[in-house]
């Protein structure tokens, strides 16, 4: 059995939550909880819902949308932010099929509305600010497994930390593990796009690792790119009527080896996906690693294993959830990333917080390319 740990953070309170009008006991719960509706005829949540794939528009706000039932081991959340990334409108889409309906999201931080017996015995408690990862996190409730919860240090506000869960948690493993360790300190790292969320957290814990980092980024994010500490940075013109990085309005790949001494780079870390994928295979260095991790500009085409042949290459496509596969990865990844949060060496951009009854105007914004950091929804 785990042990639940909340580093430096003291038990917090809050007033209960109501959102039904008595306060019922759950089978599964004895210990104290909020006001919350577990009744399975108590309908009051409101939700971002997919029951159709499609373009942003699929994702519906739902005002009476069932309320989630707590299951030994599970603790409900009372939202107060949501992560909203690209992997959730790759599920909306049905690039990542889920089974419909669902909720979206995946990424969420709150405080703890009702505790399940198992979960007490943990150590958790009512009123405990937490985030976590788990589907379902576009709505004002959420049920989480105890073993998924992350406590939120004091100091560290839950914005910044619903930010961490995702995008924090995949740069951390980009940058720590994904490259197998084939890069060393001392040696480059190209990372496109470093004026947007997940890459602004990637280059700055690339360089707390000790890599020299290339970062690409548009005009419109040069600003946010510039504080990140980049060794060098690649500004790009962005695609007419859009804010998206042109990646053949300056020639990376010569820039690279003009910067590498001609070595090229030990690690690619690539989250833009079709308009970089050239880019990022010639820019490495002989025995290098093409880390795609993302989409943004459309799915990687297929290609043949050979083209790797030249320099003895390496390419990965990893997930967050091989890199956090048990609680105790989990919680060592998220103490180092608090860690430096804590003690000022993470600068985390908080770009956007959209009304859920919003939601598709969070996706539209964030596949437009316009992010200078996180996009959030505020849940009330």
């Amino acid at each position: 059995m785990y042990t639940y740990r909340y580093p430096d953070m003291p038990h917090h309170r809050r007033d209960a939550y109501s959102c039904g009008s008595k306060t019922k006991k759950s089978k599964t719960t004895t210990t104290t909880h909020a006001k919350y509706p577990d009744d399975k005829n108590d309908v009051c949540t409101q939700a971002a819902v997919v029951r159709e794939v499609g373009d942003a528009h699929a994702l519906k706000v739902e005002n009476d949308y069932p309320t989630p039932q707590m299951k030994p081991g599970q603790v409900i959340v009372k939202n107060e932010y949501a992560g909203v990334n690209f992997i959730d409108t790759y599920h909306r889409k049905g690039l990542y099929p889920r089974d419909l309906p669902f909720v979206g999201g995946q990424e969420g931080g709150g405080t703890v509305a009702a505790v399940s017996d198992e979960a007490a015995n943990e150590g958790i408690r009512v009123g405990d600010h937490v985030a976590y990862s788990v589907f379902g996190s576009y709505a004002q409730y959420t049920a989480v497994p105890a073993a998924k919860l992350l406590p939120v240090p004091e100091g560290v506000g839950l914005d910044v930390a619903t930010s961490c869960v995702v995008q924090g948690l995949t740069a951390h493993y980009l940058t720590t593990s994904a490259h197998a360790g084939l890069i060393r300190p001392g040696e480059w790292c190209l990372i496109h796009g470093v004026g947007g969320g997940t890459c602004q957290w990637a280059a700055q814990m690339a360089k707390l690792r000790g890599f020299k980092v290339i970062g690409t980024c548009s005009k419109g994010k040069a600003d946010v790119a510039s504080a990140l500490g980049c060794d060098e940075l690649i500004v790009l013109d962005e695609v007419p009527g859009a804010s998206y990085e042109d990646y053949e309005s300056a020639d990376i790949v010569t820039r690279v080896m003009e910067v590498t001494d001609g070595k090229g780079c030990k690690a690619v870390i690539d989250g833009i996906g079709k308009s970089t994928v050239d880019i990022s295979i010639n820019s490495l260095a002989h025995r290098g690693i093409f880390i795609s991790f993302g989409n943004a500009s459309g799915a990687v085409p297929a290609f043949p294993v050979l083209r790797l042949i030249g320099k003895s290459a390496y390419v990965t496509r990893p997930k967050l959830l091989d890199y956090t596969v048990d609680r105790a990865e989990l919680v060592s990844r998220a103490d180092e990333v608090f860690g430096w949060l804590k003690e000022g060496k993470l600068n985390v951009s908080v770009d956007r917080a959209f009304p859920l009854d919003q939601a598709a105007e969070g996706h539209i914004y964030l596949e437009a390319g316009k992010s200078k950091g996180k996009v959030l929804y505020k849940i009330d």
